[in-house]
């Protein structure tokens, strides 16, 4: 019989932002372009450092943002970020499997339910959203089986980093045993 893999979602720590960081800037154009993600308004590797850092300074309640690391059998295979923070209302969340052998084999949709759990959670969240690009269909399969809900199709700029693309918002409500 088989061991299940063991699988941790926990608070990234600022020694650990680097992580995050890199993938963004070691990712090819190619795979940028899938995430919607502009190259060009990537902020330099010390500028996003120091950014992460004043943030981690804050209460959680005050900060722009919070991210979460992934763990497979304790490795770190992803993360999930939330940001667009109304605390106690609502926030987006983000989620990337850094170790490409891993996608597309079902461990997202778990840990993307952990990582609702914590976000509604620790900011306390009503609703919890998550917009993808609408054409980089495997978050897309991933929020809807962990329980999100389609809500629409539309032209956004998600955030700073992104280009303005066609997104597909989801969303999940608090769940009551949370």
């Amino acid at each position: 019989m088989a061991i299940p893999p063991r699988l941790v979602v926990r608070e990234m720590q600022p020694a650990e932002v680097g992580l995050r960081i890199d993938y963004f800037h070691d990712s090819s154009d190619e795979y940028l372009t899938m995430l919607g993600v502009d190259r060009a308004a990537l902020p330099s590797r010390a500028a996003w450092r120091s950014d992460y850092a004043a943030d981690y300074d804050l209460p959680v309640e005050k900060r722009g943002g919070v991210a979460l690391i992934w763990e497979l059998d304790g490795r770190t295979v992803g993360f999930s970020s939330a940001d667009r923070i109304v605390f106690g209302e609502e926030a987006y969340m983000h989620l990337h499997i850094i170790s490409p052998e891993l996608r597309h084999k079902g461990f997202g949709v778990e840990f993307v339910k952990e990582s609702a759990r914590y976000y509604f959670r620790t900011l306390r969240l009503d609703r919890l959203y998550c917009e993808p690009n609408a054409f980089n269909t495997a978050p897309h399969r991933t929020l809807q089986r962990a329980g999100f809900r389609y809500q629409f199709t539309h032209e956004a700029r998600p955030g700073p980093i992104n280009f303005h693309q066609t997104t597909t918002r989801w969303m999940m409500e608090r769940p009551h045993s949370v």
